[in-house]
């Protein structure tokens, strides 16, 4: 039974007592998934693709954005190729995305990470501009614009706005609006967010689709319809992280190479009736430290949402590592920076130097959140300058079996992971 027809069988004559029963009423509190089906308010429709209630098409302002998943969609993993990032054809002063006199107004959320950008508008950039904009993302981390009006364009427009920085990810469990995979559609039905139903707290520190073999890099978040608070975003500062840590346990952090699973994402998917539509490798080895080409600079590259074991440690060993990592993520506030929204706010941010959580503090009577996230793919992760310069989309990639053998008496040096 949906949130509203379960409120129409309750003889409400005051606001009062209308929150009075949905305290009472848990199913009323909690408003489902927020990026898969969900059974309890969704639907099936007659060619069998499951989407939003009947209700909630009727009263989105932005129906074209509703998610849908469509079971018999199967998709391939992405293709491999040399993914050169536009910050490398940046302006280094900026200039054309900023230019000298111009309406533009730029305030830093902190000296290290994050800055509020007004005046704007991303649908309207140049090439030459959107090149800027991704050195800017790499070099703040994470950009926050305000009063965009990507939600109003063509779906097609904002594609090809994505595909700019990069192929467009197909997420492998989220709902997308019809005919646009790529697009990765975050949608909270009314009420508090399920995430709290039997947890205090939900800290879930990561960069996105980690198990891929060329993850995300510049990735933007909008939304659409929602709340003027609630569910703001928190970032952290993975390059400041990598550097405060001390030389000796940089030096061990250096060359350890971490498995990246999508299983757990894929199981909690099905589990409760959803799909899972990619056909790809489900396991993935990534260094935990990270080279970035544009700014050429590292970062830990480590979570433990999709991260499982340290290749050449056993797991009690690699637990402890993860699990400092994460520590140390969340308790560094002075690495963090938090994004608020309201409708028409986009947050750009660099996925592979920046750390995310989402923040579940919604109350039992917020409204609809309607989101979408456009993820661009960059380039295979790397721990090195060389083994940027080196990797080819033709090479053979290691399974995981193979990287534990390469592992099995130590830490190889550089050379020997190049020419193995």
């Amino acid at each position: 039974m949906s949130i509203t027809a379960k409120l129409s069988t309750v003889n409400l004559n005051t606001d009062k007592e209308a929150k009075q029963a949905a305290i009472n009423d848990k199913k009323i509190r909690y408003g489902g998934d927020v990026v898969h089906f969900s059974p309890g308010t969704d639907i099936v429709r007659e060619d069998g693709v499951l989407t939003v209630s009947k209700q909630a098409q009727a009263e989105s302002k932005y129906p074209q954005w509703l998610p849908t998943w469509d079971p018999k969609l199967r998709f391939d993993d992405e293709p491999r190729f040399s993914h050169v990032d536009r910050g490398f054809f940046a302006d280094p002063e900026l200039k054309r995305l900023f230019p000298r006199g111009g309406d533009h107004k730029l305030k830093n959320l902190t000296p290290k990470l994050g800055t509020e950008v007004e005046g704007v508008q991303l649908s309207q950039l140049t090439p030459e501009q959107k090149d800027d904009l991704a050195l800017f993302v790499a070099q703040r981390g994470v950009v926050v614009f305000r009063d965009q009006d990507l939600r109003d364009r063509p779906l097609e427009e904002v594609k090809k706005f994505g595909q700019y920085f990069g192929p467009l990810h197909i997420h492998q469990t989220s709902g997308a609006p019809d005919g646009f995979p790529e697009f990765h559609i975050v949608y909270k039905r009314p009420g508090a967010s399920k995430a709290l139903e039997n947890k205090i707290s939900v800290p879930a520190w990561h960069s996105d689709t980690t198990y891929e073999l060329q993850p995300p890099g510049t990735t933007f978040f909008g939304v659409i319809e929602g709340p003027e608070a609630g569910g703001d975003t928190l970032f952290a500062n993975a390059i400041e992280a990598y550097e405060r840590l001390s030389p000796s346990f940089r030096k061990f952090l250096d060359g350890l190479r971490l498995i990246h699973s999508a299983r757990a994402q894929a199981q909690a998917a099905l589990s409760q009736g959803s799909i899972q539509r990619k056909n790809f490798t489900p396991e993935t080895v990534h260094p935990l430290v990270r080279y970035h080409p544009v700014l050429g600079k590292r970062s830990i590259y480590a979570n433990k949402v999709f991260g499982t074991r340290i290749i050449g440690l056993k797991q009690e060993e690699s637990d402890l590592i993860l699990d400092f990592i994460q520590f140390f993520i969340a308790a560094a506030l002075d690495l963090q920076v938090r994004a608020n929204y309201k409708p028409g706010t986009v947050v750009a941010w660099d996925n592979r130097t920046v750390y995310h959580s989402p923040v579940f503090d919604f109350d039992y009577d917020a409204p609809v959140r309607h989101c979408f996230r456009i993820t661009p793919i960059a380039e295979r992760p790397v721990g090195s300058k060389e083994e940027y310069e080196s990797w080819s989309p033709n090479g053979e990639e290691k399974t995981v079996e193979e990287w534990e053998e390469l592992y099995a008496g130590g830490v190889p040096e550089l050379k020997t992971v190049l020419s193995s």
